[in-house]
């Protein structure tokens, strides 16, 4: 095969005028890449705007986020208010209740101790009279005393005897009082006008009754002698 007969020279030159090449072409990609001012403004302003929209929806979805979690914040404050008010009603209930109840218990404890305080009272026994002269007097001066009527059981019996004899259903027919057509009658000669106006309350409106023939008559007397015990005749 023939040799290479490329002189040296012609190297160098190839290797510049690639180089030339190279640089041309480099410029002119370098160009190419570089836009004009207006390209620029034009070409920003979608990038600028792409920006802008995504960070608004992004702070709308914070937003959204710190709502929602506030709204439900809100909701589990009130419920834990609702339970509290629920709670405390519940106790101011039990509480108010609590206190009728310990009134009550005081009160029934307070009544307890006054009716152990009180002294039991023992029934009295009513008082029996006998059904004579004796036991006329004695009742008559039993209710004589409750009345404030004056008269001992001497006075009663000793004007008894002298007007009566004893005897509740003795009349007298004679007298003036009996011409007068009102006699004098019971135990104690006691006219009908006298035994209705100083009849005793409480005792029998029958002038016959020893009792309240008796009480009558001492009623009489105390109002006209201060007492039966100062009657020693007619009066």
């Amino acid at each position: 095969m023939p040799k290479n007969t490329h002189s040296p020279t012609l190297k160098k030159h190839s290797k510049i005028a690639l180089a030339g090449v190279a640089t041309l072409g480099a410029a002119a990609v370098a160009f190419s890449a570089v836009p004009s001012s207006a390209e620029t403004l034009v070409t920003g302003a979608p990038e600028t705007a792409s920006h802008v929209a995504y960070g608004t929806e992004q702070i709308k979805d914070v937003k959204g986020t710190v709502t929602d979690q506030l709204a439900f914040q809100n909701v589990k404050v009130e419920a834990i208010a609702a339970k509290a008010k629920a709670s405390t009603a519940h106790e101011v209930h039990a509480a108010h209740v609590k206190h009728v109840a310990a009134l009550k218990k005081a009160a029934a404890q307070q009544a307890a101790s006054r009716s152990a305080q009180r002294p039991q009272l023992q029934p009295v026994a009513s008082k029996t009279y006998a059904n004579n002269l004796d036991g006329w007097i004695r009742q008559a001066l039993d209710i004589m005393h409750t009345k404030g009527i004056p008269g001992s059981y001497n006075g009663l019996h000793r004007n008894i005897m002298r007007e009566s004899s004893g005897n509740p259903n003795a009349i007298n027919n004679w007298d003036i009082n009996a011409i007068n057509g009102v006699p004098s009658k019971g135990l104690l000669q006691v006219i009908p006008p006298t035994f209705a106006t100083y009849h005793v309350s409480g005792t029998s409106w029958n002038i016959y009754d020893p009792v309240a023939n008796i009480t009558a008559a001492a009623n009489y007397a105390a109002h006209r002698y201060g007492s039966i015990d100062n009657v020693n005749s007619a009066y």
